[in-house]
């Protein structure tokens, strides 16, 4: 479940740290900077590019960062940056993309030697984790969704099929567990998942996560 709904990268309950250009991001840290920073400035452009935008839109929202912001940031020209993306729409759709391609990699990672049974709560609990982390700013699907609400655009397209891989996901998951009704079910834990993503964000996430975990336990006996 993630940040974004993603699963453990491992069986324990330490956060995951996904080598994706995501987590490269996240290690920049969360505010801007005039400087890149030594790991981000070790990427091939277009993935330093990707790295930077990642950090920003997440932290400051994407409709308020521009082209120049990235591309000073990132420590690219112009000519580079449009080599590699042809416009900025484009790169937000990359960043959703990158979003859910780490979290389909940390699920993948999260089920061998795991039975459903153990995996969900282990999901909840990595969700929890990621609430309560530093620099926690919300969902990113949910937040570009906001920005993006024509459902034909290319990246409110690409919210879309992240959020029917995971609803798919989590029906496999609750039946391959024995669950009743897992289709039923597994919408109520998307319901439940987005409203805790959300009330983290405004409100005290240890609180949030406590009841989520309560909740989803509750669902699913």
């Amino acid at each position: 479940m993630s940040t974004s709904a993603a699963a453990p990268a491992n069986a324990g309950s330490s956060p995951a740290t996904p080598s994706s250009t995501v987590a490269t991001a996240s290690s920049a840290g969360a505010g801007p900077s005039s400087a890149v920073s030594a790991s981000v400035a070790a990427l091939p452009a277009k993935a330093r590019v990707l790295a930077t935008a990642t950090r920003l839109f997440y932290t400051e929202g994407i409709h308020t960062v521009g082209v120049d912001r990235i591309v000073t940031e990132a420590g690219v020209t112009r000519a580079t940056f449009y080599r590699h993306f042809p416009g900025k729409e484009d790169l937000v759709r990359c960043y959703i993309q990158e979003w859910d391609q780490r979290i389909r990699a940390e699920l993948a990672q999260a089920v061998p030697g795991l039975t459903a049974a153990r995996l969900l709560p282990l999901l909840v609990t990595r969700l929890g984790q990621e609430m309560c982390g530093p620099g926690f700013r919300g969902c990113p699907f949910i937040n570009a969704s906001a920005e993006y609400p024509d459902p034909e655009h290319p990246v409110s397209q690409a919210i879309t099929e992240h959020r029917a891989w995971l609803r798919g996901a989590l029906v496999r998951l609750l039946g391959d567990a024995g669950v009743p009704e897992p289709e039923r079910r597994a919408d109520i834990v998307v319901l439940l998942r987005d409203g805790a993503m959300v009330g983290a964000a405004l409100g005290d996430p240890a609180v949030v996560a406590d009841r989520l975990a309560a909740a989803v336990a509750e669902l699913v006996g």
